[in-house]
């Protein structure tokens, strides 16, 4: 997070800010005697122990340490080339159609086959080996980058030679020592001993690790910063042990044993593999992790695999095709062992034409049974069209092509951070269009997380004008570009030079009141406290200032908007923090004692580091006069009891002020600050050293209770109130998911009065809601905790909590439907209700509000709400968040959604889409959502019914010849009807198809119930669409049948055969599932009509050429398509009849269905098509009786 700020000119220093003068977020130094280097007992997950000895006598030792861990080298490769053909058959085998049939290509070389054995294989080794040729040319691509990355060169030191020379990544052990140079990535996890700077500081890009585009700043240990050059490591003598090789990026813990002293090390000190070199000329590094081991490389592994639902059920259907599959194969084989028995009880051989009497291994008359059991086989091989192979790939060509279209939308690019939107995974594409709940994060997401001081508090009194107010005077203080200020160094109380004109602050700082600008803050009554007041907003942090020496204007660097805003805001109102070493902070302040601006220096001991828990941060200084002071900020709910009895005067009167800003929607912080005596903090400093030289699991707890410690009889200043606005387009994106029946949840940190105003700005809260508010800020409860009785609190805290839920089940349960009800819960509610048995009481409440606000919650709570929903309801949840707390809520819920917002890309790293923007979700789901879905769910049901349809002629078949296992269509008839003769028009469905244009996506956002009611695929229409393939089947077996077998085809007079049967019905089929098609879709493009009618033309021409072919290798079809059937009108009317009679069962329940029970997607189409452009309401969409399908423009 940058901010930049026009320097001061007058009464400065000429020399600018120097690179090697900034400081890093965690390089206080800590340390404790140690004399020789111990060799400490592991522990478990921190057993990491990397001797770096220069020396040649200590070259077998550390050779024998270094061979413990993995080289350098690395494999991102799935296969080799020795596994890769009996692994990537494996992989493709677990799948249940691909196995089954592999087990009917396995039946198909023995004499019970009806067809050849090579139009069995060939679908499978198709379909098979386009997906092992898309394996191998991706692994292929993995592996040259593996030996392009793996041959980098890289200077290692020769303890030899005692100079260093370049050698491969993948030669690198652990305890090598490296040098770096400029723009070159960084080989290994690596520990910075020093740096080209003075302090041992470099500057990091990490775009490979996060996607973060902004450098990070690393720090070496100030007893390593020394070793500047090559010569230096000669001697080197250093033990470091550490954590054990793990994935999580942002934090380390380890200690580095040297000159006989031990001092702890953070992740400031480490330079992370494939990060690169930037604004340094070199640094120099210990090897500490090398090759998989390596944080990189531990990430690599993929997050748990989401599947959507439709494909979780059509797993489901499969497996009713294989039942139904080996059900007909059974009816069929049971029928011809009945039959056979008869006749050869009887003896009177009414089926003579199958020779009966003619016995073999496979088949004897005399053992009807075993002979059943043969001809089950046979059915297997037979009837195994039902299942349609291809559907798998099929699947994934449509779902990547379909995130193609979200990744190139421009409806959804942003421009301003040049971020479009992405589709991080085409699994789940589907599931946007079946969105039940969203669950979202608010800072960042729901706002721009830029933040502006716009009020405080000090010392009881308020400062600020009401928001209204300041937007109203702003005058574009509020911009992209950064504005000016003027200064007069001649009198440093003046801010503005000429009070008419417009003034104009930096980004960041909008606090308007004429008490405290312009160095009127010490007219104040309590202008000590204000003074400290934003003396600790000057110090308390862990920004960085960089200074551009050419347009003199300072850049501050900090981990979050609100400390930047902060700095920036101590600085407008006269505390300049402009320098930062390893131990010190400036400060140019005005000193009322000497009349103007002095530059006090403040040393810093250490700095007691904000995380989720803790909820505050705290630095321990001392300044010029010798005070040790420590100074805090934090929360309300951690702060106020951490307060000294004689630090409370204005309590009171602060925390008005905090409920007060809090209801305005902004963000609070309390600030205070206490004196420590030497012996208090000598003693304290052991204890934190101790902790923080600790190589443990449990590092960061003793860390965090060490500091509580000393955060105590805290004396209170006041409280910030920064401004974070709502994004563009948020309210009315949350107004049209709701009206889409989406349920929308908002988990946020902040305090329940702030949420409760942000509900309200953007349209989550609305005036005709009831507020069901849970919350443990009663005086009761405040009693108990002020005596201190950790269990009565917990005790009373869980009745009170019950006591309210019951109430407003109850109060809910009263109202039957007649008002809507928005419930707000705060962090300490929900660790009750998230953990016993009032978890389920508390999702039947929630599921029955309109809108809920989860206030004050954990990152851990955010992602135990989203799987309570998700568990709960067994609907589809979309948790959409932009920081590292969300990360959990995003893997946790169905779909995660990353915001690439300011406060980096981890969120964007765990997602599954990411946009720039929380306007863009409306269009990713209304529109993206709901065209996905019905184009998968229509591509699977159509994908079945044609399957079915082409299957069941041939039960028909064997039904009407005493189930004699003989096939109807040419072996190479039934291999091809799958994989080319009917693939490409459902593909075209999937991928083209719309039901309505975007516009009217847009417009009529009711159309999303079809996804979240599953109307599309749920299993009636699964089944009705079975249904309609069995009838579709019998209509064109046995109008085929009795058109044909009767007729003369030839001149001759012959009738006609199996093979011109065969033809016709094949001929049937391709035009009756082509015709389906045409009906079925929406929306036609050129590709759509070049794949229905290119298909059906494909056909009679594989039907020319094939039939062309010598008959052993055409066989039953040699020449009679051009001898027999193109001459026949009756194969044409046939043809023709059949076709149109197939489709007209669909035709007939499609008109009465639009008719008499219209659907929203009918009733839109018939409004747009009448010219009604007006919204339709609910109500509305229940009548209606006709509509027409549509020629949809994109929209």
């Amino acid at each position: 997070m940058a901010m930049a700020v026009k320097a001061p000119t007058g009464g400065r220093r000429k020399r600018g800010l120097r690179f090697s003068k900034l400081y890093s977020f965690s390089c206080i130094r800590s340390r404790s005697d140690g004399g020789d280097l111990p060799s400490p007992p592991p522990d478990e997950g921190f057993s990491r122990i990397v001797r770096c000895k220069t020396r040649r006598d200590d070259e077998e030792e550390e050779e024998g340490v270094a061979s413990q861990y993995p080289t350098n080298g690395v494999s991102t490769t799935k296969y080799t080339v020795a596994n890769f053909v009996p692994k990537s058959l494996f992989e493709q085998f677990r799948r249940a159609a691909n196995l089954f049939f592999l087990a009917v290509a396995c039946v198909s070389f023995s004499p019970l086959a009806p067809y050849r054995a090579v139009s069995v294989l060939f679908p499978l080794v198709v379909v098979v080996g386009l997906t092992m040729a898309k394996e191998a040319v991706e692994d292929w691509r993995r592996k040259s980058q593996d030996v392009e990355v793996n041959t980098r060169k890289i200077l290692v030191y020769n303890k030899q030679e005692c100079v260093f020379y370049k050698s491969q990544w993948k030669e690198l052990r652990v305890g090598d020592i490296v040098k770096v140079e400029k723009d070159e990535f960084f080989p290994a996890d690596l520990l910075l001993m020093s740096s080209s700077y003075d302090d041992g500081i470099c500057y990091v890009e990490t775009m490979n690790l996060d996607g973060e585009t902004n450098l990070k700043l690393k720090q070496a240990l100030v007893v390593t910063s020394t070793l500047q050059d090559d010569s230096s490591f000669q001697n080197l003598d250093a033990l470091i042990k550490c954590e054990d090789p793990n994935e999580n990026l942002y934090t380390f813990i380890g200690s580095i044993y040297y000159d006989g002293s031990q001092y702890s090390l953070s992740p400031q000190q480490i330079l992370l593999r494939d990060s690169k070199l930037r604004n340094t000329q070199y640094v120099y590094g210990v090897v500490i992790f090398t090759g998989h081991d390596t944080k990189v490389m531990q990430n690599a592994t993929p997050p748990p695999s989401k599947r959507s639902r439709i494909e979780r059920r059509m797993d489901k259907i499969v497996y009713v095709l294989l039942t139904a599959f080996a059900t007909i194969s059974s009816v069929g084989s049971i029928l011809f062992g009945i039959k056979t028995r008869e006749d050869n009880n009887n003896g009177s051989l009414k089926r003579w034409y199958l020779r009966p009497d003619d016995s073999s291994i496979f088949f004897d008359p005399k053992r009807a049974g075993l002979a059943a059991f043969f001809h089950f086989l046979t059915g297997l091989m037979l009837y195994g069209c039902l299942i349609p192979i291809s559907i798998y790939i099929s699947i994934e060509i449509v779902k990547v092509i379909q995130s193609f279209f979200i990744n190139q939308d421009r409806n959804m690019y942003y421009e301003e951070t040049d971020k479009p939107a992405r589709a991080r995974t085409s699994n789940l594409n589907e599931e946007l269009g079946q969105v039940d709940t969203i669950l979202s994060d608010k800072t960042g997401t729901l706002t721009c997380n830029s933040m502006e001081f716009v009020k405080c508090s000090i010392a009881g009194i308020a400062y600020g004008q009401e928001i209204a107010k300041v937007e109203k005077v702003a005058n574009g203080s509020i911009g992209d570009n950064m504005s000016r200020f003027k200064v007069s160094r001649s009198d440093p109380r003046e801010h503005i030079v000429d009070p008419a004109e417009p003034r104009m602050f930096p980004k960041g700082f909008n606090l308007r009141d004429e008490r405290i600008e312009n160095g009127q803050w010490m007219k104040q009554p309590r202008a000590d406290v204000i003074q400290k007041f934003f003396r600790v907003l000057a110090i308390c942090h862990t920004a960085i200032p960089v200074v551009d020496n050419g347009l003199g204007e300072i850049f501050y660097e900090a981990e979050s908007p609100d400390e930047a805003a902060f700095v920036i805001a101590a600085r407008v109102l006269g505390f300049e923090f402009y320098e930062r070493t390893q131990t010190s902070i400036t400060v140019r302040e005005f000193d009322p004692n000497v009349g103007g601006k002095v530059d006090r220096s403040y040393t810093l001991l250490n700095i007691l580091e904000f995380t989720s828990a803790r909820k505050r941060m705290s630095v321990i200084i001392r300044n010029e006069e010798g005070q040790l002071l420590l100074l805090c900020k934090g929360a309300d709910s951690v702060m106020f009891e951490r307060l000294a009895e004689d630090g409370q005067s204005f309590e009171a009167e602060t925390k008005d002020h905090i409920n007060m800003y809090s209801e305005d929607g902004l963000r609070t912080l309390v600030i205070a600050y206490r004196e420590l005596n030497e012996e208090e903090y000598k003693e304290w400093n052991e204890n934190f050293s101790r902790a923080k030289n600790s190589v443990s699991a449990d590092r960061g707890e003793m860390v965090d209770a060490v500091a509580d410690k000393i955060e105590k009889n805290l004396i209170l200043l006041g409280a910030t109130a920064v401004e974070d606005k709502l994004q563009n387009g948020v309210s009315e994106c949350i107004i049209k998911l709701a009206q889409a029946g989406i349920k929308i949840w908002v988990l946020t940190g902040d305090k329940l009065e702030t949420a409760v105003n942000i509900g309200h700005s953007c349209g989550l809260l609305r005036k005709e809601m009831k507020l069901i508010v849970i919350s443990l800020d009663t005086p009761d409860i405040s009693i108990l905790e002020k005596q201190g009785d950790k269990e009565a609190v917990a005790q009373a805290s869980r009745d009170s909590v019950t006591k309210q839920m019951l109430k407003a089940k109850s109060q809910i349960s009263s109202s039957r439907g007649t008002s809507k009800f928005a419930l707000i819960i705060d962090g300490k509610c929900l660790g009750f209700t998230l953990v016993d048995e009032l978890r389920n009481v508390f999702l039947e409440i929630a599921l029955k509000c309109a809108s809920v606000i989860c206030c004050r919650s954990s990152p851990k709570q955010k992602a135990l709400v989203t799987r309570l929903v998700k568990m709960g309801t067994g609907k589809t949840t979309l948790a959409i968040g932009d920081g590292a707390n969300d990360v959990g809520m995003l893997q946790e819920a169905d779909i995660g959604v990353g915001i690439s917002g300011i406060e980096g890309m981890q969120a964007v790293m765990s997602s599954d889409f990411a946009i720039a923007q929380f306007r863009f979700l409306e269009r990713l789901i209304l529109i993206h959502g709901h065209w996905c879905y019905r184009r998968i769910a229509a591509m699977i049901c159509y994908f079945f019914y044609k399957n079915i349809t082409f299957g069941f002629t041939l039960f028909w078949f064997e039904a009407h010849s005493s189930f004699s296992a003989q096939p109807a269509y040419n072996d190479w008839f039934i291999s091809l009807y799958s994989v080319f003769f009917t693939s490409l028009p459902v593909i075209a469905l999937g991928v083209f198809d719309q039901d309505v244009s975007a516009t009217l996506c847009m417009r009529y956002p009711q159309l999303h119930q079809e996804g979240i009611n599953n109307t599309m695929f749920n299993w009636p229409r699964i089944l009705a669409w079975m249904l309609n393939g069995i009838w579709t089947s019998a209509i064109i077996y046995f109008t085929a049948s009795n058109s044909v077998l009767s007729q003369a085809f030839q001149k001759e007079g012959h009738p006609a055969g199996l093979e011109i049967l065969g033809v016709t019905m094949y001929t049937c089929v391709v035009w009756t599932v082509s015709l389906q098609m045409s009906l079925f879709v929406s929306y036609f493009t050129w590709i759509q009509h070049l794949f229905i009618w290119g298909s059906i033309t494909f056909w009679y021409f594989f039907l020319v050429v094939y039939g062309w072919l010598p008959p052993v290798i055409s066989t039953s079809a040699y020449r009679v398509f051009i001898e027999t059937c193109v001459s026949s009108s009756l194969y044409w009317l046939t043809t023709l009849l059949v076709a149109l009679s197939g489709v007209l069962p669909y035709f007939l329940y499609y008109a009465l269905r639009v008719m008499l029970f219209p659907s929203n997607r009918d009733l839109i189409v018939q409004r747009e098509h009448l010219g009604g452009l007006a919204p339709v309401s609910s109500t509305s969409l229940r009548g209606g009786f006709w509509s027409f399908k549509g020629r949809w423009k994109r929209g």
